[in-house]
């Protein structure tokens, strides 16, 4: 943190010095940012400089000033639209629209920093080229400019796209969803019908709230503690099954070893949305398991023992919350096996062979072996892979959203006012509350929350398990 104080502060320096100690041209910058250029002769410099800035100030005259101005309030002009006698036309008035207000004015305050630190770099820049001009240094032309791009700074080129895909892609829609959470967006204040306004943090605060209207309190402690649970069962059986099932299959003692291994490839090749809608109908209340399992006196016998309720007549596979969650998790690992067992076989083939040898020397057993070495191994070369697997299982909409859509119905009331039930994940609630209820003020409030979860592990879990100290352990 001290270090990139230290060097924003060295930044802001180096421009003071360019606006004091820079000659009449590049003190021109600060007006005109290709001045500068001109001063030592690059043209080329110079009007794209100058391009680049009018650009941004047309931008901000006719686009982004009126929209910044009203981003405030986000709008105070309701929609209306009045028949007029004279044209015999519906008119509609001038009206403001809160979020396109919100867009442009979230874009606008990026364009801003942007263009900032633009003009900043600039100034330091024309003021470096005037010290080489004075000191008798040649100056690279335009041309020779544009081919190191290609050459030693072919890097930056390589990773501009890349880049601006992700402010456009990623940053902007997370800062719009941020600035959305701290609003009233929601079914009674629509655009453009409606315009909502700048709440501050009570969205928030309803989140953890319970009270005779508000539910999302309760639900918000059902859903989360059911998206970690699922989140560590759903990661561990399919990590740990899958290496299993790769030990099983590449074991010496294992017959028809490629037609295992087929078996379970195969399964991948089906797409995983027509691998659950399947299932999701053979488990159903009314489905071919129900159906087999009461002609042979399953449902029965699970009846008697208390795990179906009397006369219900089938099993809940898929539309009780205990046997729903247990479900789940089995069909998931299923699911995910296969892929993992392919992972595990590939790192397995690479495990040192001394280390093998070595153990079963000082007489280890294949378990301690399998503790000391295998696990190890697998961990330190998969563990970034494992990580991902975990943050994916919290955001995991499809495996719960197609098992149970149409199929669960909750009877827990106070779920039911939030939009939620006890087999959604905080990302599957938080779809359902723009899909089903267009409540997209708690929506994004949720989607905050999932956010930090998911960045707080990420970087606890990445320091750890990346630091680096294992791997001469593996030389």
């Amino acid at each position: 943190m001290k270090s990139v104080v230290k060097k924003i502060g060295n930044i802001f320096r180096n421009f003071g010095e360019s606006v004091a100690k820079g000659n009449l041209w590049v003190k021109l910058s600060l007006i005109i940012m290709g001045a500068g250029y001109l001063g030592v002769g690059q043209v080329a410099k110079a009007v794209l400089m100058t391009v680049v800035e009018a650009v941004f100030v047309l931008y901000m005259l006719l686009v982004g000033a009126p929209y910044l101005s009203k981003f405030g309030t986000l709008g105070d002009v309701q929609y209306k639209s009045e028949f007029n006698f004279a044209t015999m036309k519906n008119e509609v008035n001038n009206y403001d629209h809160s979020f396109m207000i919100l867009l442009f004015g979230v874009i606008t305050i990026i364009l801003i920093v942007a263009f900032l630190c633009i003009y900043i770099a600039n100034m330091i820049y024309v003021y470096t080229l005037q010290k080489r001009k004075e000191q008798g240094i040649a100056i690279n032309s335009f041309k020779k400019d544009l081919r190191s791009l290609l050459n030693e700074r072919f890097h930056i080129t390589i990773l501009a796209l890349p880049v601006l895909g992700v402010v456009v892609f990623t940053i902007v829609p997370l800062i719009i969803m941020i600035a959305v959470a701290f609003t009233n967006y929601d079914q009674n204040h629509m655009p453009p019908a409606s315009l909502f306004t700048w709440t501050g943090v009570e969205n928030f605060k309803d989140l953890i709230t319970t009270s005779t209207t508000i539910t999302f309190g309760y639900s918000f402690g059902k859903v989360i503690i059911w998206t970690f649970v699922w989140a560590f069962f759903a990661t561990f059986t399919t990590y740990f099954g899958g290496i299993l099932m790769a030990k099983f299959i590449n074991n010496p003692k294992t017959k028809v070893q490629k037609l295992w291994r087929t078996l379970f490839v195969v399964t991948i090749a089906v797409p995983q949305f027509v691998s659950l809608l399947l299932v999701r109908y053979f488990f159903a209340n009314t489905g071919i398991v129900n159906t087999i399992c009461s002609q042979i006196g399953v449902t029965d016998f699970l009846t008697k023992i208390g795990l179906v309720r009397e006369g219900l007549g089938y099993i809940p596979f898929l539309s009780s919350p205990g046997w729903a969650h247990f479900m789940i998790i089995m069909i998931n690992i299923w699911v995910g096996v296969p892929y993992q067992m392919l992972i595990a076989t590939g790192v397995l083939m690479n495990i040192p062979n001394d280390l093998m040898e070595s153990a079963k020397i000082d007489g280890a057993s294949s378990f301690q072996i399998f503790k000391s070495i295998t696990m190890p191994y697998m961990l330190f070369v998969t563990g970034p892979s494992l990580i991902t697997q975990f943050i994916g299982n919290i955001n995991n909409f499809n495996v719960i959203y197609l098992l149970t859509q149409d199929v669960y119905k909750t009877t827990d009331q106070l779920l039911a006012n939030s939009s939620a039930k006890e087999v959604d994940l905080l990302v599957t609630w938080l779809f359902r509350l723009t899909s089903e209820q267009y409540n997209y003020k708690m929506a994004s409030v949720i989607g905050c929350v999932v956010f930090v979860i998911c960045a707080i592990f990420t970087l606890i879990a990445f320091r750890r398990m990346t630091a680096g100290d294992k791997e001469e352990s593996f030389q």
